[in-house]
């Protein structure tokens, strides 16, 4: 028999019962059965997913091969055999709560063939809220990209078609200790190494999805875990890369998610040892990998912490992390015609010193107020503590994901200092329906000091419920959330199912009336427990059922 054209590796560990949705979505494929096939490996499930998987294999025994295994810690040794057991010309890797659009393999490597591509990208989109980087799908169709002029490292998951002969030829596999982040390195190297990388962007091939009854283990991993990975991944970029504009072309994503994520609000929930323990490393990935240059193409924000991470202790880093949550963005100290963010201390390490990115310190504003204008428009509040905002900032406008609001200063702060931004509902829901998106709220202005940017943060808005919408025949909880790690202000759509609708509204039954409401089952996995913060959204119950509302309350899991 001749070999497939591709093997579509697939890594299982407790993703019932996304993982009947991720199976479908292969077996369906429009390539057909005799052009794949699927290699799954359990990696001990104990959620019967294990079961599925053997009964497939059965009943497609040329098409689904299976692969028992003791459960591994993560997910680089189950795509390791999995590539060992593969066959194809070409090798996908898919997430087991995640599915592929039909005919996404035959448009890929119909693409590979066409252009003698070693990897392709194609779009990925969020499902049930989860955010994706997809910069890199902004411009198109490509032929061919470059890793290092383009957004590519911003998406270096392993969610890609590659050339078989290319894995081999360079024996890529994927790092077996790192708990976490061990995609990055293989797709890092077969980027790195790869003759030419296509990006189509012209279908929804693969959907990531933010699972509503579990955790990602990437978003909630140990701390131990994520410093072990993060130190890895650093090391292999450096040995993987020469010192120069490349390696800092990687590493800028790396520093300012990776890195700089290890240091976002969520910092504070630690106890002070494992505060050390990241505050020492985060400290020593800085002085070893971050030059001037590196450093002066980071987001403020990430730029900031780390700053703070270099110039003092974990006390000094706290102080910085509780004025952002809790108070917000700190005054401008001028001096001697220098600019320094006036945290506390700041100056006195000089870390602080924003001069030569005044524009995006400008666009550092607080979200003072979310409301509902109307059935169609949510309103966004932000205001800036720089007295002479008005007049140095230029014209401002926010931006929720790749939707652009309308922005007017607000009349009734005669400082200039408060500007509001309209969201078209319509327009969120257009765009995000289908899966469900998270819209991160970032300020953008244009002024005497260049052009600036910078995430919206709400650190003083009290939790609220989002509205409940209909848009074709499906509703969506529409509304504001602040992202727990970053504190970002965020707008999210999330699709509702009878199922979790039901199963919310039966436990607040059971609250009020524990011996008259009956137990309700819920039909589908339910929605996450209450408890992430949200920013309140005023009127958020005016046209829809309070308790409905309360059965929409949106996550905001980054």
């Amino acid at each position: 028999m001749t070999a497939p054209d591709v093997s579509v590796v697939v890594p299982v560990y407790n993703t019932m019962p996304y993982l009947r949705t991720c199976l479908h979505s292969l077996l369906t494929q429009t390539i057909g059965h005799e052009r794949m096939e699927i290699v799954a490996v359990d990696d001990g499930s104990t959620d019967g997913g294990g079961r599925l998987l053997d009964r497939l294999a059965a009943r497609h025994p040329g098409t689904v091969k299976v692969l028992h295994q003791a459960n591994s810690g993560g997910p680089a040794a189950p795509c390791n055999r999995g590539l060992e057991l593969a066959t194809g010309r070409y090798v996908f890797f898919l997430g087991s709560d995640d599915h592929l659009g039909p005919e996404s393999l035959e448009r890929l490597v119909a693409a590979a063939d066409r252009h003698g591509s070693d990897v392709v990208l194609g779009k990925v989109v969020g499902v049930n809220g989860r955010h994706v980087f997809s910069d890199v799908f902004a411009a198109g169709n490509q032929v061919e990209v470059d890793l290092f002029d383009s957004a590519l490292p911003w998406s270096l998951a392993n969610t890609k078609l590659f050339r078989r002969e290319l894995v081999d030829r360079h024996g890529l596999r994927f790092p077996e200790d790192m708990p976490v982040l061990s995609d990055q390195p293989f797709t890092l190297a077969a980027c790195y190494r790869a003759r030419r990388i296509s990006v189509l962007a012209d279908y929804d091939y693969y959907h990531a999805v933010r699972r509503l009854n579990a955790r990602n283990i990437t978003y909630h991993s140990r701390v131990e875990a994520r410093l072990v990975s993060v130190e890895r991944l650093f090391a292999f970029v450096a040995a993987l890369l020469p010192a120069g504009p490349e390696r800092d072309a990687v590493l800028r994503r790396h520093v300012g998610l990776e890195l700089a994520n290890l240091v976002g609000d969520d910092f504070r929930r630690l106890d002070r040892a494992d505060q050390e323990r990241v505050h020492a490393v985060v400290r020593r990935l800085v002085d070893r990998h971050v030059t001037d240059g590196l450093r002066d193409r980071l987001d403020i924000e990430a730029r900031l912490r780390l700053g703070a991470v270099t110039a003092g202790g974990v006390a000094d880093l706290l102080a910085v992390i509780d004025q952002d949550a809790e108070r917000g963005v700190p005054p401008t100290v001028v001096e001697d015609g220098r600019w320094h963010a006036g945290y506390p201390g700041a100056r006195a390490g000089g870390w602080a010193d924003v001069t030569g990115v005044r524009a995006d310190w400008l666009a550092k504003l607080d979200a003072v107020e979310v409301t509902w204008e109307g059935r169609h428009t949510l309103a966004v509040t932000t205001r800036s503590p720089y007295r002479r905002f008005a007049a140095e900032a230029g014209p401002v406008r926010l931006v929720a994901g790749q939707l652009a609001g309308t922005t007017l200063l607000d009349a009734t702060d005669p400082t200039g200092r408060t500007v509001r931004t309209d969201f078209p509902v319509d327009r969120l829901l257009a765009t995000s329906a289908a899966t469900g998106q998270r819209h991160p709220v970032r300020a953008e202005l244009a002024g005497p000091h260049g052009r600036g940017s910078a995430a919206v943060r709400a650190p003083r808005l009290a939790a609220g419920r989002p509205r409940l919408l209909r848009h074709g025949l499906r509703l969506y909880g529409v509304g504001a959330t602040v992202d727990p790690r970053s504190g970002q202000l965020v707008l999210s759509v999330v699709p509702l199912t009878v199922g979790q609708l039901v199963s919310r509204l039966g436990r607040r039954l059971r609250r009020a009336c524990p011996v008259a409401a009956p137990p309700v089952r819920p039909a589908a996995p339910a929605i996450p427990p209450p408890g992430t913060p949200t920013v309140a959204v005023a009127g958020a119950g005016n046209h829809a059922e309070p308790s409905l509302a309360d059965a929409a309350q949106l996550t905001a899991t980054p």
